[in-house]
């Protein structure tokens, strides 16, 4: 039997109408009190390599260097020495806290073991290496949000690094270009502190 298509039209929009009447979404934050903004990086969580979430609150106390990386990027190399200064620092509380990200000129595809599998093999990385993020953009990051917020700016490069003290404040920020001596000294200056 055929239907006038107004009246398709119309038990169409009545059904939609009904089933969007059915669904109520209830707020997931009633109080009228905005979320706390954290007052230090070791408020926050992040993904590791297999999806599971890890407190940062496990390095408090040590000095931090947080970097956004690639693997297909003209900074790439500098996996290279930030390896140097993590194995020269890390028996003074040092930690490197690496994050892939992809967003810019898609220069870290593949998945986290390719990642990783590619770090350990060209660079012999040993600091930690988290899951893959966006670092700008609606999908970024807490983290990266935060970060921004206390050194201001969108992230312009893989390879920005922020330096953060023993009590998990944001001390520098380091552009992608910037001379890796000069990264260095910043964080021979802080664990000697």
């Amino acid at each position: 039997m055929k239907y006038p298509r107004t009246l398709l039209t119309a038990l169409a929009a009545l059904l939609l109408l009904g089933a969007c009447g059915e669904k109520q979404v209830e707020p997931t934050h009633t109080d009228s009190e905005p979320a706390a903004v954290p007052d230090n990086i070791y408020q926050f969580k992040v993904l590791d390599g297999q999806g599971d979430s890890v407190s940062l609150s496990i390095y408090e106390g040590q000095v931090l260097l947080v970097v956004n990386t690639a693997t297909q990027c003209g900074y790439t190399p500098q996996y290279e020495d930030l390896e140097r200064i993590y194995q020269a620092y890390k028996a003074q509380g040092f930690t490197i806290l690496d994050f892939p990200c992809n967003q810019f000129g898609n220069q870290a595809p593949g998945s986290y073991e390719d990642i990783h599998g590619y770090c350990t093999d060209h660079y012999n990385i040993t600091f930690p290496q988290f899951a893959k993020i966006d670092v700008n953009g609606a999908n970024a990051s807490p983290l990266y949000v935060w970060l921004k917020e206390k050194k201001p700016g969108n992230i312009q490069w893989n390879f920005t690094q922020f330096l953060i003290d023993r009590q998990g404040n944001v001390l520098r920020r380091f552009e992608p270009n910037a001379n890796m001596l000069a990264v260095e000294n910043a964080v021979k200056q802080e664990v000697e502190k």
